[in-house]
């Protein structure tokens, strides 16, 4: 009897150690299961992460080519003079009606005409002569509030002139629309 149960219990040792191999293996598997999962997420996390860069240094790209283009055509764009506008118009109450702009001459309309093509293009960023800042109807004339701000040293070597200023804002504020759209 004593040798019939020897047998059986090396048996048993093999069973309770083959049970722990594959409980091993089992938690193993597991592990490289959740490990590939969790590697997967991070690679999709980076691949998106690169796709948003490629994106916006495209859409930064277009907004610099599209500044360059505007400023082309600022430098290209013609003067006006009184005579084109005497031409172009019958008298200079029809010229400053179209123009929505008040002037005492040609001459004063003319200057005024050229200032303003000179300092900013009307475009899709800036207001309408026939509008204020805040999208309300002004009568006759062009109104914009000037806001004095002072620079800190380290900012005003980056930006020496308010043209530097604006143009930096207009351009912070398009992607931050762009972005803010998508």
């Amino acid at each position: 009897m004593s040798k019939k149960s020897l047998p059986t219990k090396p048996s048993q040792a093999k069973a309770k150690l083959g049970d722990q191999i594959r409980n091993i293996a089992d938690r193993l598997k597991h592990e490289t299961e959740v490990q590939i999962k969790a590697t997967s997420r991070i690679l999709g996390a980076a691949a998106q992460i690169s796709e948003n860069h490629d994106r916006l240094i495209n859409e930064v790209v277009e907004m610099v080519e599209e500044d360059l283009n505007r400023q082309a055509d600022i430098s290209q764009r013609q003067s006006y003079t009184v005579e084109a506008l005497k031409k172009q118009y019958k008298t200079l109450k029809d010229a400053k009606a179209h123009f929505n702009l008040k002037a005492n001459s040609w001459e004063a309309l003319v200057n005024q005409l050229n200032t303003l093509s000179l300092q900013s293009p009307i475009g899709e960023d800036s207001p309408q002569p026939s509008q204020n800042l805040n999208g309300k109807q002004v009568n006759n004339h062009t109104e914009f509030e000037r806001l004095a701000v002072f620079l800190e040293p380290d900012v005003a070597q980056m930006f020496p002139t308010s043209e530097a200023v604006n143009e930096a804002l207009r351009f912070l504020i398009r992607v931050a629309s762009k972005n803010l759209s998508l």
